[in-house]
């Protein structure tokens, strides 16, 4: 008899419809299975090679081990760590052999947007780590903690596809283990526009992401410009605590109608996903002010895209924003380079763009 293996990963309210599903594809009884949430199950079938019909009576569960360990990743090509030490490990055996390492830290639900960063990595380092941790200490207590995407599997598929980083994969007991009771908090690019309306968020991003540098000891980090604010702030950090690490700004990917790609997307209803367009077509018309008409004024400029937006219905604006590309601070005339930040909601999901205009 040949021997077809199946694998399963997923949270264990998800796995008992998953196994159930499984039972029904087959004809014969198949074994009652426990399950757990987070864990992977291993099933083995037996095909007769005879008649080359697949059937139940062999079907067993040869074993359940944690999600969060290393057999995960021998389905796929790259590396993957789960662990601290782990993840060091590897980095060191690669910087003493003179190696430069870059890093790419998300959260997962992996886009062409993150892909991006990751080929830049790839042509700028020896080797790329890339991190995939839901954060919870970045997301207030009525944010979309709970229902924001996890895609593993298919995250490592997307990662093969461009050349199959090193991936680190913790849990939040690696990145904040019992007794954890340290926050970053960086001054005053932190302070405005997402800081404002997230009042803890930034805070939960320069601690995960100093833990990231720290874990990983890469060379470089690689980030994208669609959240502007974010590297601004994680550059400040760097700089005032001297860590021994480069910050690289890949620019926004956009889907082919201009929607800057965002994991939250995916939330987006088909009449929101047409309105929300409006922000990407907003700001181009602001750069075709500033850049063609000579348009210097930053109250005309924020008076266009609120106008151009709210004509699109539908979306509630948080802030629109013209200010220096370093300090972040609000201009009220457009001289050599600025920076545009926005933020709307449409329904329960926030969307943000933003562009970066030199009239030089």
């Amino acid at each position: 008899m040949a021997c077809r293996i199946w694998l399963c990963y997923c949270p264990g309210d998800a796995l008992e419809g998953l196994v159930r599903q499984f039972h029904n594809s087959f004809l014969d009884p198949f074994p009652k299975i426990g399950y757990n949430a987070g864990r992977i199950a291993f099933f083995a079938i037996h095909r007769k090679t005879k008649s080359g019909n697949e059937q139940g009576d062999a079907t067993s569960l040869i074993r359940q081990i944690d999600f969060t360990t290393e057999h995960v990743h021998k389905l796929f090509s790259q590396p993957m760590f789960t662990a601290t030490t782990q993840l060091r490990s590897f980095v060191q055996s690669h910087r003493l052999a003179g190696r430069r390492v870059g890093l790419v830290p998300t959260m997962g639900a992996l886009h062409e947007g993150h892909l991006s960063l990751v080929k830049m990595s790839n042509e700028q380092c020896d080797a790329t780590v890339v991190s995939i941790f839901v954060n919870p200490t970045q997301f207030g207590p009525n944010e979309d903690f709970a229902r924001y995407p996890r895609t593993l599997e298919n995250d490592l598929r997307l990662l093969e596809s461009v050349g199959s980083p090193a991936v680190f994969v913790p849990d939040a007991a690696e990145m904040y283990p019992a007794g954890f009771d340290t926050s970053i908090h960086v001054g005053s690019v932190s302070l405005p526009f997402e800081g404002a309306i997230r009042p803890a968020h930034f805070d939960g991003v320069a601690t995960v992401v100093l833990k990231l540098f720290l874990a990983s000891q890469a060379d470089v980090a690689f980030f994208g410009q669609k959240d502007y604010q974010q590297l601004c702030v994680l550059k400040k950090m760097v700089a005032d605590l001297n860590v021994p690490i480069e910050i690289v700004m890949g620019p926004t990917i956009r889907e082919p109608d201009g929607l800057a790609m965002s994991s939250r997307n995916r939330y987006l209803s088909e009449a929101d996903r047409c309105r929300a367009v409006a922000l990407s077509q907003s700001l181009a018309e602001a750069e075709r002010m500033i850049v063609t008409e000579n348009v210097r004024s930053a109250e005309t400029i924020r008076q266009a895209i609120r106008d151009k937006i709210l004509l699109a219905g539908g979306m509630t604006i948080d802030y629109i924003a013209v200010v220096n590309p370093l300090t972040l601070q609000e201009l009220t005339a457009i001289e050599t380079k600025a920076v545009i930040l926005l933020a709307v909601r449409l329904g329960a999901t926030r969307l943000i763009d933003n562009m970066l205009i030199t009239t030089e």
